[in-house]
């Protein structure tokens, strides 16, 4: 099996010895290949190359951001469509932040952890074939979101890039000072979802591709539990700021079986589209990563796309 293991090495958590540990570990069950990410979207350009050159698995060790780069790589240009079978696995080993996508799929958060456990899935063949869903030019494999959440993803950007280190705390802080923020201004969009009247006077909308949506350290956060890897997309959106009512649904979201309900509270947990329309250009955000200000964007989910090396259920699971 031929592997290349593609490394950010500015990454949250990654170390050299960590990496000098998992290239090691991994050399022996494959013949593997490394290469470590130099700039913006050198990820997306190694993985094109996996594909085109025949490898069998592709493994992102780093955050959300290089996996979201790598399935943008590996898959091209965003449509529906359905599984090529030429396209090599996709694996996981954390080394982000929030590494939302792995810990979703039950990948440890621990990289060494994470490590023992997919050379175990390596050895048994077996994978798990997920949906994606996509925006403008964009694939999103776990997250999208207009307002709110993606005004904390360009403050966290920020902060990054001045050298700050991003934590739990710092998203926890850009958060409410972003909610308090969305206060002095009025309500902007309003969602189309096939079937339904539209819905306005949204302030923010999440659309999920899984569920948790985000995790606060070990505490996963659902907004929209229907939704999943199995599914169409979860829509999430508020159409007040009022912070009583916000409160009750934040209490919700951390709920360990929660079910997220408000008279301010739009959701759906399996759609397959969802067009968003604003009055006045506001953020949108990726996977966490912020792309600027839209007025009119597109969600599709497209089912059954990419294969994924990760635990699964036998219904969901498939010998190579």
């Amino acid at each position: 099996m031929r592997a290349l293991l593609i490394v950010n090495p500015n990454a949250t958590t990654t170390t050299p010895a960590g990496r000098d540990r998992l290239a090691h570990a991994l050399a022996g069950p494959v013949s593997l290949t490394v290469a470590h990410t130099t700039h913006r979207g050198h990820a997306a350009e190694l993985a094109r190359s996996a594909h085109a050159d025949g490898m069998d698995v592709v493994i992102a060790h780093g955050g959300d951001g290089t996996v979201n780069e790598i399935v943008n790589g590996m898959l091209g240009e965003p449509s529906p469509r359905t599984a090529d079978p030429t396209m090599p696995l996709l694996a996981v080993v954390p080394g982000g932040s929030a590494n939302v996508f792995a810990r979703s799929l039950g990948i440890a958060a621990d990289p060494m952890e994470a490590t023992e456990q997919l050379l175990t899935l390596l050895s048994e063949r077996s994978r798990r074939r997920i949906g994606l869903g996509f925006c403008e030019d964009r694939w999103f494999v776990f997250n999208a979101g207009l307002g709110l959440d993606a005004q904390v993803c360009e403050a966290i950007d920020l902060s990054r890039a001045s050298g700050k280190k991003v934590t739990t705390a710092r998203y926890v802080r850009h958060s409410v000072k972003q909610f308090f923020e969305s206060k002095r201004v009025e309500p902007a969009l309003t969602l189309e979802i096939p079937g339904r009247d539209p819905a306005e006077g949204v302030y923010y909308a999440f659309v999920s591709n899984s569920s948790p949506w985000t995790f606060l350290d070990e505490r996963p956060v659902h907004t929209n539990p229907g939704t999943s890897f199995d599914t169409g997309l979860g829509v999430f959106a508020m159409t007040t700021t009022r912070v009583a009512p916000s409160l009750r649904v934040v209490r919700q979201l951390l709920a360990r079986h929660g079910e997220p309900e408000s008279p301010h509270l739009i959701r759906i947990d399996d759609i397959p589209r969802v067009r968003a329309l604003s009055t006045r250009p506001i953020g949108l955000q990726v996977d966490g990563d912020y792309l600027g200000m839209r007025t009119d964007v597109e969600f599709v989910s497209v089912p059954d796309l990419l294969d994924v090396v990760a635990p699964a259920s036998e219904s969901k699971r498939v010998i190579l």
